[in-house]
């Protein structure tokens, strides 16, 4: 049975990819500067005003999708005969996957022979938009419903999210790590690697002194785990670093296994909220463990190892 792919905004794709590939997208909603927005077209989101309004204290809130707005989006589309299958950023960092299982409970009732299906992607941003992408190919090459829905389970699991953060206080702004551990990590300079873990929630697995080592290690950490490079497209998404994305890309088409090719794109506002200005990830399909390799810590010291312990939280 034909099925329809429907994810939202937070897979941070390209307007132009989207339609291209026949994906209905419905978007998260952000509050800024007293007025509630929405960001369909991220190639159109002003990236530096609104960072930069970020980096001078201008708070942000977010809301995950109600259910309500499923059912309206989701019954034309049962209605035509077609199933859904929805790619849904982590469960473990918001709240909107319970939000569409339980729509999909209610529609049930109304069309018992269609199928909904909801993809926990375990990620975000371009982790949760190349699972949507594959999920049209997979769309356009006939496969069935629940077929494509065990596969790109599985494909998820392999999609390495990793990134780091530019200033540890916007994770302790918005309660994702005590003051004591942002003042500490933010006087010894640690910049926290950080990874989409196997229960979908983020957690650190490394951790250096310096804006350009934590960058090395994100393209180190591709070198170890990407599996059949040359057939896949990674992403780069950056809020407001563009330069450090040029590094990161550079260093990445530099090393022993150059992918095909690299989409950039700038961090949409609410995914980029929670993780601040400056934040900078990679996403590329790895090997079986991606999720589970070992962590690597190092050895910068006792109260450097306590700052990790710390920030091994959700965010």
């Amino acid at each position: 049975m034909a099925f329809a792919v429907v994810t939202d905004t937070s897979g941070n794709l390209p307007k132009e990819l989207v339609d291209q590939a026949g994906i209905y997208v419905i978007p998260l909603t952000y509050h800024f500067e007293g007025e509630e927005h929405t960001c369909l077209d991220v190639a159109a989101f002003d990236g530096a005003s609104f960072f930069g309004k970020m980096r001078a204290g201008e708070p942000v809130t977010t809301s995950q999708i109600a259910p309500q707005t499923f059912l309206d989006v989701f019954t034309p589309i049962l209605e035509r005969g077609e199933d859904i299958i929805y790619i849904c950023m982590a469960s473990g960092i918001s709240g909107t996957f319970n939000s569409v299982n339980l729509a999909a409970f209610t529609l049930k009732e109304d069309f018992p022979e269609r199928e909904i299906q909801a993809i926990d992607t375990k990620g975000a941003a371009l982790g949760e938009g190349f699972v949507a992408l594959e999920a049209a190919r997979l769309r356009d090459a006939g496969m069935d419903t629940l077929e494509a829905a065990d596969y790109l389970r599985d494909y998820s699991w392999r999609m390495c999210n990793v990134f780091t953060v530019d200033d540890l206080m916007f994770l302790k702004r918005g309660g994702r790590l005590s003051n004591v551990a942002a003042i500490v990590g933010t006087v010894l300079g640690i910049k926290p690697l950080l990874k989409g873990s196997e229960d979908a929630t983020i957690v650190a697995f490394a951790k250096v002194r310096g804006r350009k080592k934590s960058i090395k290690m994100l393209a180190e950490r591709y070198e170890t785990l990407v599996e059949k490079p040359e057939e896949q497209t990674i992403g780069i998404v950056d809020a407001d670093c563009a330069e450090d994305a040029d590094t990161l890309e550079e260093l990445i088409r530099g090393c022993s296994k150059p992918p095909k090719e690299i989409l950039r794109v700038p961090y949409e506002p609410v995914t980029g909220s929670h993780v601040g200005p400056g934040a900078l990830a990679l996403f590329f399909l790895g090997r079986e463990d991606v999720r589970t390799a070992l962590e690597d810590f190092g050895s910068i010291s006792d109260r450097a190892k306590k700052f990790l312990t710390e920030v091994r939280t959700k965010i």
